[in-house]
């Protein structure tokens, strides 16, 4: 019979999310909900999947892009790189139409495009994350065989960076390997803080000096409200260089479950040998990927429209109204937070508690479902991640129940 994948055995058990649904589960056993007592039902602040329904710019765009499906000559089938409005709404929208669009690639969402980047690298390349991380960067990592045979400090030979209170949550670059991968996220998950345009600007100097790659998620760049934060990569010298950029519609027009997203790589990205890296990636995504639904490409060409882009506005604006109560309700108990005034999370610390024993701890008393900082890497270890995705009224019982229980 055909061996087991030997990097399987090689990811510690149980995915983030799944496992704290386990959990829900287990406790749900244990504490049925009474319906007739609505303290006694369970209340989400922990997985980041948006809960408000998407505006109606947006939706009558997917309706159209369905009803387009139903004509002869409206019809269209596969759209590899995805339909050239979007791309060229896309470069005008977020980047000031500084990219072609051929420099675009319109996908199913930035946790699919990761997985995609990953096989574009391959087995045996060093691979380094911030800690804590989205586990899905090292997870990944380990799952493709990358850095096989190497031995940097961290899970599966995935290097981890430390983010913590002390360093302002940027990493020591001086920690970054040469000739590595670095996965960097800013609004950051899980811990909300937002680069400044110094720190991109370290960043990006070191991986031209190091030979490295940054790979920037900027799933959450709709969050920043301060103006003086980089919502791009892109907005510092240099860094067509050195960096792809992933972002997606998911958190900024409610597309969890539609799924579409994009990643920038520039012509000028190059490898050590002088081969294009946007090259390599139109083939991978060619040979492996026939392209976004159709009906979520219409969804997000109204999404950049003027009308979508008040939406997306208005929703990021009323997620961060979420934040501000989670983060407040906190920090009336004393519990120190970053996070929840450019981003939609709130990172939470309890100094010297495990944090599933916190994220167990609030179960029981509050009735809140959270996200442990362990989950997220070893520097998560004594924080607890709170998600301001949620309906109003739930958030607002929530808060009341922690400032009460807590």
């Amino acid at each position: 019979m055909i061996q087991r994948n030997v990097n399987l055995s090689r990811l510690k058990a149980g995915y983030l999310f799944p496992e704290i649904a386990r959990r829900r589960r287990e406790f749900a056993a244990a504490h049925p909900e009474d319906p007739a007592r609505p303290e006694t039902r369970v209340i989400s602040l922990g997985v980041g999947n948006t809960t408000e329904p998407i505006l109606p710019v947006t939706c009558a765009g997917l309706v159209d892009g369905a009803r387009r499906l139903a004509g002869e000559a409206t019809y269209s089938g596969y759209t590899d790189e995805g339909f050239l409005e979007l791309r060229e709404g896309v470069s005008r929208v977020c980047y000031h139409g500084g990219f072609s669009p051929d420099e675009i690639f319109i996908s199913d969402g930035s946790k699919c495009d990761i997985g995609r980047l990953q096989l574009l690298f391959g087995a045996g390349v060093k691979a380094a994350v911030q800690d804590p991380s989205y586990p899905v960067y090292v997870d990944g990592s380990v799952l493709i065989g990358a850095a096989g045979g190497w031995t940097g400090a961290g899970y599966g030979g995935v290097s981890y960076l430390p983010c913590t209170p002390e360093n302002s949550y940027f990493p020591d670059l001086a920690k970054l390997e040469n000739d590595s991968l670095f996965y960097f996220c800013s609004p950051n998950n899980p811990t909300g803080a937002a680069a400044t345009r110094p720190q991109l600007e370290a960043l990006v100097a070191a991986a031209l000096k190091k030979g490295c790659v940054v790979v920037f998620d900027a799933a959450y760049a709709e969050y920043i409200r301060d103006p003086a934060l980089p919502k791009s990569i892109f907005e510092i010298e240099g860094s067509r260089e050195c960096a792809i950029e992933l972002n997606s519609f998911s958190k900024s027009a409610g597309f969890t479950g539609v799924r579409l997203g994009w990643t920038v790589v520039p012509k000028e990205l190059k490898y050590a040998g002088g081969e294009s890296l946007n090259a390599d990636w139109n083939r991978v995504v060619g040979t492996i990927f026939n392209g976004a639904s159709n009906i979520a490409q219409a969804g997000g060409i109204a999404a950049l429209s003027p009308g979508g882009l008040a939406e997306i506005r208005e929703l990021s604006d009323f997620y961060l109204g979420n934040a501000k109560r989670i983060r407040g309700a906190l920090e009336r108990k004393g519990v120190g937070c970053v996070g929840g005034d450019n981003s939609p999370y709130i990172w939470a610390r309890f100094p010297g508690r495990d944090s599933w024993d916190v994220f167990a701890e609030i179960l029981e008393k509050c009735r809140v479902l959270t996200t442990p900082g362990a989950g997220f890497g070893p520097s998560g270890q004594s924080f607890i991640r709170f998600s301001a995705f949620g309906h109003r009224r739930d958030v607002e019982e929530a808060c009341a129940r922690l400032e009460t229980f807590l």
